[in-house]
């Protein structure tokens, strides 16, 4: 059966195996995918706009986990730095030392350091849909901006022709409230025991069916334990001025804790599944700014979460409202956070693209520089880190993400041992 974000009623059509049903009824999913059918909401506010055939503001992945751009959506072209942007040299003066793999071929997954893919890029085994494993569920619920403490909406504001101009490159971006809905899509592994505490992924830009199928993939042939993941949609929008840019863009601990306090009790709570409270059990992982915020809950929050995947992550200056204690954004934290602070347990996998976005000679503002400074301040403080610069490739590129996703997930979760 083929996984899809979209979501209908299999159970009362006979279509769902009998394993699958009862896993989805044990967990209160009541349903499991089907290729282009309209979301269908267990339960929340979205079911009936689900029915109407709308769909909540916010969700889709913005090139990473992208919904309606297939399981590994975002070809990085589209989007400043893709398609058009300059071809950059990896072995260029100023980056990291990094070894050149053989084209099409993946660094070893448990050993730390820079690596160059080449720019072939075939899709991995476990990323393809294999219907010999058994299948996790996807349960899906929504969640309104206006039961949210932390994050109760904002979207920019219409331009006053009257006010006096911004300075050049000010993030000072006028904003109002806006209301939102947001997806988030919980993976439940059939090898999952009712009641047992699991390990688990927290993936920004939700839905990501590329995840979960390779999940089903690694999880049967035991290269990963059984662990959930919870793929929460942003609140819509993109940069400065925007929820999404707001949720991300921020370097604080703040979406750690929204995550911490308003998602995680909501998944316990809907689908009876136990989530680890060991921080060395959690993931953050995402793209772009889902990077730079995915990094930014370990770094702000190392008592929640130790590891951390990223492409393409923004670790830039995107940040607004400025905080004057961080000017630049999440580019503080390879400029002055990491260099400064005692190293943390923090194991990070990530990648960036050739033509990834950016200005080159601004570093603040250069997805390759901000990726390059960032492995050479882990590297210079003793993280476990992968680095992995891929040629031929966008931003958030998906053909890279099938090509290297597995490879990085065992690296990450290299020297996992359930407590």
């Amino acid at each position: 059966m083929k996984r899809s974000h979209a979501f209908a009623a299999l159970a009362t059509a006979g279509l769902m195996v009998g394993s699958q049903a009862a896993l989805a009824q044990s967990v209160g999913c009541g349903s499991l995918p089907q290729a282009n059918a309209a979301p269908a909401y267990t339960t929340g506010p979205g079911a009936a706009l689900a029915a109407s055939g709308g769909a909540p503001r916010g969700g889709g992945g913005l090139g990473f986990s992208g919904a309606g751009r297939g399981a590994f959506g975002g070809s990085g072209a589209g989007r400043a730095g893709g398609g058009g942007a300059a071809v950059r040299d990896p072995h260029a003066a100023g980056n990291v030392d990094a070894k050149d793999l053989p084209d099409g071929e993946n660094a070893p997954n448990n050993v730390d350091g820079n690596f160059v893919l080449g720019p072939t890029h075939p899709a991995a085994p476990d990323t393809v849909e294999n219907a010999s494993v058994p299948k996790g569920v996807v349960c899906i619920f929504a969640m309104e901006s206006g039961d949210s403490k932390m994050y109760p909406g904002i979207t920019r504001a219409p331009r006053d022709p009257n006010a006096p101009p911004q300075p050049p490159n000010s993030r000072m971006i006028p904003v109002m409230p806006a209301p939102y809905s947001r997806r988030v899509y919980v993976y439940i592994p059939r090898q999952y025991v009712a009641g047992t505490v699991a390990p688990f992924i927290v993936g920004a830009d939700g839905p990501d069916n590329g995840l979960f199928t390779t999940l089903d993939n690694m999880i049967a042939a035991k290269k990963l334990p059984p662990m959930i993941a919870v793929s929460i949609g942003n609140g819509g929008g993109d940069g400065p001025g925007s929820e999404r840019g707001l949720e991300y863009d921020t370097m604080s601990g703040k979406y750690a804790e929204f995550v911490e306090t308003e998602v995680l009790p909501l998944v316990e709570k809907r689908y009876g599944v136990k989530l680890s409270k060991d921080p060395d059990a959690r993931l953050a992982m995402g793209g772009s700014s889902g990077g730079s915020v995915s990094f930014g809950m370990a770094w702000f929050h190392n008592d929640l979460y130790h590891r951390v995947l990223t492409y393409s992550g923004t670790y830039v200056n995107q940040q607004s409202p400025t905080d004057p204690n961080l000017p630049h954004g999440a580019f503080e934290l390879e400029e002055h956070l990491i260099p400064a602070a005692p190293t943390k347990p923090i194991r990070i996998w990530m990648e960036v693209g050739d033509r990834d976005n950016g200005r080159p000679g601004d570093d603040t503002h250069d997805w390759v520089a901000a990726n390059e400074i960032m492995a050479r301040a882990l590297a210079a403080k003793g993280y476990h880190y992968q680095f992995v610069f891929a040629r031929n490739a966008g931003h958030t590129d998906g053909a890279v993400k099938k090509q290297t996703l597995p490879e990085a997930l065992e690296y990450v979760w290299q020297g996992y041992k359930a407590k």
